[in-house]
């Protein structure tokens, strides 16, 4: 459903298992707030290697610009398409 909410710690803490199935097998997000400010967000091994690869993709500036390029062109109908070959 890749929704986020927000819990405390006692919250979280008191339903942990819940809260860990939620965030793996429905992508949810969840915000746990701590005292002094120190909170923390929680999501899945999945959407993190995800974040990480788009990162990772727009990290250099050339490759940015090149995939930024692309997406403007493919908005714009500038591609092609062809045929799956059959092996």
């Amino acid at each position: 459903m890749d929704t986020m909410q927000v819990v405390n710690y006692t919250e979280f803490r008191r339903s942990m298992k819940a809260k860990l199935d939620q965030v793996s097998d429905d992508g949810d997000t969840i915000i746990i707030n701590r005292s002094e400010n120190k909170n923390v967000v929680l999501i899945s091994l999945r959407e993190y290697n995800s974040l990480k690869e788009t990162l990772h993709l727009l990290g250099s500036e050339k490759n940015r610009n090149r995939l930024l390029g692309a997406v403007e062109r493919a908005n714009r109908g500038e591609f092609e398409q062809h045929q799956l070959i059959d092996e």
